[in-house]
């Protein structure tokens, strides 16, 4: 007998896909979360360097065939010889040339670099750009952001309709998902059961181990990082009154304890790299940048040095998104580039290489062409019992969203 759906609007519908075997999943969850605290921000910072409501930048697709994206570090599909399969599949298809920046190493770092230039409605040095939910959220609600032309994607009927419904943007008009997200553990399998005796880890109280000390790496992702540790100590994310400011503050003495401690070490998605070097031997990671380290470091005879779990206490969900500032000047191109990444055969090509979990209907089973044992991944199709222990961390009121930024970012710095 399957158990009562959950109340939530979005739950309800992806569990409710999940049972249908047709989806994607995960997104909308994170969405769902990141609104009030924008909202709440919003509500003191009015858009443009005046208080004025920003005016898009003229559109020269007609006349420039050409977009500039800023993208995170692997996610995109990559070939032997360094090139991206369906992304110059895209540009041959469409005549546009498209210039692929990998400029996000982390949102708080991104959002710092581009947010003078959005507040002023400026050229931001892209065309489209795919920052995290909550980010993104921020981005509706200040104003900074274009409307998308849903007649330009008509592939936006194969969006997972779990992804509508997010308050800050329901009917996806200034936002459209790109990849979801699990944040749980990644571990290199040989030094983690030589420093430990086990054969993985199961729970987040496995990262601090003392023969792990100073060779676990955590993201700096306030949410991912901050959501686990929650999670582990019973806080349930989801929920105002079970992570209330008492519950985050707890999370952030033991966040800074383990730091001083030299436990950890705190990166952006840079953490990859400690862990293809040796450098790091577990941490609290991202899904498919597991699945990279496995594409590049992998041989015949150990084709996965490296796992991924989602811990028993819980993972965190989340997703990035596409979004055209204000001041881009290429709109329709990029509204082509989101149509062709919504075709659910080149979503299944690109799931198969990133491994994250795709918003797009009907790549399931254009994956199942690809590789069956794809179509069966938890991490990019989770089913019901998968998605039961994944959590989306739950919307911020603005005031705690810069009481909780601060308290975090004070451990990031050091003091």
């Amino acid at each position: 007998m399957n158990k009562p759906l959950p109340e939530d609007p979005m739950m309800r519908e992806l569990v409710q896909m999940a049972r249908r075997h047709q989806m994607t999943r995960r997104t909308a969850l994170a969405g769902a979360g990141a609104t009030a605290a924008a909202l709440a921000l919003a509500a003191c910072s009015p858009a443009g360097s005046q208080g004025t409501a920003l005016t898009p930048a003229t559109d020269l697709s007609d006349s420039e065939k050409v977009l500039i994206w800023d993208n995170w570090p692997d996610y995109m599909d990559v070939d032997d010889d360094g090139n991206y399969p369906t992304l110059n599949r895209f540009q041959e298809q469409s005549g546009i040339k498209v210039e692929y920046k990998i400029r996000i190493d982390d949102n708080n770092t991104y959002w710092a670099i581009v947010k003078d230039q959005l507040k002023l409605g400026a050229d931001i040095g892209a065309d489209v750009a795919c920052p995290t939910e909550w980010l993104v959220a921020r981005m509706v609600t200040l104003g900074y952001l274009q409307d998308l032309d849903a007649a330009n994607i008509p592939n936006k009927k194969n969006l997972n309709p779990a992804y509508l419904g997010a308050s800050f943007d329901p009917d996806r008009n200034k936002s459209m998902p790109w990849q979801g997200i699990f944040g749980g553990i990644g571990y290199n399998k040989k030094a983690y059961k030589e420093a430990t005796g086990k054969e993985a880890p199961e729970t987040l109280d496995d990262l601090w181990a003392d023969s792990l000390k100073g060779r676990v790496v955590v993201l700096s992702e306030m949410r991912d990082t901050l959501g686990l540790i929650l999670l582990a100590s019973g806080v349930d994310i989801t929920s105002a009154s079970s992570l209330n400011e008492d519950a985050f503050m707890s999370a952030v003495d033991f966040f800074r304890a383990k730091v001083s401690d030299g436990n950890i070490s705190i990166k952006g998605n840079s953490y990859s790299q400690d862990l293809a070097s040796g450098a790091a031997i577990a941490g609290i990671t991202w899904q498919g940048d597991i699945a990279i380290l496995n594409s590049e470091l992998g041989t015949d005879a150990d084709p996965e040095p490296f796992g991924f779990i989602l811990p028993s206490s819980g993972a965190t969900i989340s997703a990035d998104t596409f979004v055209v500032p204000m001041g881009a000047t290429h709109k329709k191109n990029v509204e082509k580039l989101i149509d062709f990444y919504y075709e659910p055969a080149n979503a299944a090509e690109l799931a198969a290489w990133v491994n994250y979990i795709t918003p797009v209907l009907g790549a399931q089973e254009e994956m199942a062409k690809i590789d069956e044992s794809l179509a069966e991944n938890q991490l990019i199709f989770p089913n019901e019992k998968t998605l039961s222990n994944a959590f989306a961390f739950r919307a911020l009121t603005g005031a705690e969203e810069l009481s909780f930024a601060q308290a975090f970012e004070k451990v990031l710095l050091g003091s």
